[in-house]
C-alpha cells in the first residue's frame, strides 16, 4: 500500500476508534470498548507505517485535519451532535491548512 493509502486506512480506523468510544460509556460496554482498542492499535499501527516514507509533521497534519472532519460527520449521524457556524468555520480553516500543505509544501510526496 501507498503511504497515502495507509494513511486513509489510519485515519478511517481511528474515526471509527473514536466514534466508538463515546458508545463505550467510559469503558462499561464490552463491544464498543474492543472497537475502540483495536481500532486505536490498528491506526497506529498503519500510522507508524505511513511515516516511514512521510514527513510527520504533514502525515499528522492531514491525519487531525480529515479526522476531525469525519468524526463530526459521524457525531452528526450517530449521535445527533451538530456543530455550530463558527465550529464548522474552524473545521473549513483546518482543512483548507491541510490543503495548503499537501499542494505547496516541498516537505511531502508527490
Amino acid at each position: 500500500m501507498t503511504a497515502y493509502a495507509n494513511l486513509l486506512a489510519a485515519i478511517v480506523l481511528e474515526v471509527i476508534a473514536t466514534s466508538a468510544l463515546k458508545a463505550s460509556n467510559g469503558f462499561a460496554k464490552l463491544g464498543p470498548s474492543l472497537i475502540v482498542i483495536v481500532g486505536y492499535v490498528a491506526s497506529f499501527y498503519l500510522f507508524s507505517m505511513v511515516l516511514k516514507t512521510m514527513s510527520v509533521g504533514v502525515a499528522y497534519a492531514i491525519w487531525c485535519g480529515l479526522g476531525i472532519v469525519l468524526v463530526t460527520l459521524v457525531s452528526i449521524f450517530l449521535y445527533d451532535q451538530v456543530p455550530d457556524l463558527p465550529a464548522v468555520l474552524g473545521m473549513f480553516l483546518i482543512l483548507l491548512g491541510v490543503c495548503v500543505i499537501n499542494y505547496f509544501s516541498k516537505t511531502i510526496m508527490h
